[in-house]
């Protein structure tokens, strides 16, 4: 299969892209990667790979232009590409609109002009928005109360039309919250290990009762290539991680883990309508792909740590901007 991942110099789609390219990840004869290289595109993330195995292409999927140009040289279309930060959007979401709803709504225009085979979009639990007991299957309305979700919801809803108006084979897959390497330290777990690295404080929202289910970004990254791989056109699966902790839990955790104790825990305002849980039920991709996560949260969060500890030159300029 000739693929071309969009977003594919930022968190998700960067490990993606180094799973494919050592051989992690099988069955992908030709590879480009598509970024816009907005903040959080990186394109170090991609640096150290053999640059022979893909085809960096600066550019934005809203470029009608360009996609189809690049449409033209593969089979399949893999859609990271997103505005992610809920903060962000709570502050300004024209940018959310344009990039999560116009962008996916350009390359399913181009996916189905050219023909392409499948078009996978990457989106998020949020768009189901806050569940307090129980957890969302695949068939659950989606609720977003974020304009980040909304966006993402709008994307999906987008996408299923695709394929239910005209028949192509659009497949969706929706995660819990991910972690690991490359991620950019505007996000929870980045932001609280490089503040500790610099004896600094970790902003904690509210009294930190807010629930997530965490999911490392390898697991999530293997669980999106068997929906590629084995899924069926008009698939959505969820992928979770099996690990639900409150904000303060994961807190405790990466405190104790960087032998700082709860005097570096700083409080503040609660998030503008904060979702309260995040609960995936992954039981259909687990009957019928056979998805288990492999690494349990405590190796994770473990590896992680040492990442970035490891990689101060990688984050450095980012949480200096």
């Amino acid at each position: 299969m000739r693929l071309l991942i969009t977003g594919g110099a930022g968190f998700i789609g960067s490990n993606y892209v180094r799973m494919l390219v050592g051989g992690e990840l099988k069955g992908i004869s030709k590879l480009l990667v598509l970024d816009k290289l907005t903040y959080s595109g990186n394109k170090n993330n991609l640096i150290d790979l053999d640059g022979s195995a893909f085809e960096f292409i600066h550019g934005d999927i809203c470029d009608i232009d360009l996609v189809s140009k690049l449409s033209k040289q593969v089979d399949a279309v893999v859609n990271f590409a997103a505005e992610s930060h809920v903060d962000r959007s709570i502050e300004s979401s024209r940018e959310f609109a344009e990039t999560n709803v116009l962008g996916t709504h350009t390359l399913l225009e181009v996916v189905r002009k050219n023909n392409l085979s499948t078009f996978l979009q990457i989106s998020t639990d949020e768009v189901y928005g806050s569940i307090t007991d129980g957890s969302w299957d695949e068939n659950f309305p989606l609720q977003p109360n974020s304009p980040y979700a909304a966006s993402k919801a709008s994307a999906d809803l987008i996408s299923q039309s695709y394929h239910r108006t005209y028949g192509m084979d659009v497949r969706i897959t929706r995660c819990t919250n991910n972690y690991g390497p490359y991620q950019y330290p505007e996000k929870v777990i980045p932001l609280f290990i490089t503040n500790l690295m610099r004896d600094k404080k970790v902003p904690l929202y509210g009294e930190g009762s807010n629930i997530r289910d965490w999911l490392h970004v390898t697991d999530h990254c293997r669980g999106i290539h068997l929906v590629l791989t084995r899924g069926k056109p008009g698939d959505v699966f969820n992928i979770g991680g099996g690990r639900e902790l409150s904000n303060l839990e994961l807190t405790r955790v990466i405190l104790r883990a960087m032998g700082a104790g709860e005097e570096s825990i700083a409080r503040v305002p609660d998030r503008l309508g904060h979702d309260f849980r995040y609960s995936l039920n992954i039981g259909k991709i687990s009957k019928e792909l056979g998805y288990q996560p492999k690494i349990d949260f405590e190796s994770g969060i473990s590896q992680t740590i040492e990442w970035y500890k490891s990689n101060q030159k990688w984050w450095e300029p980012l949480v200096l901007r």
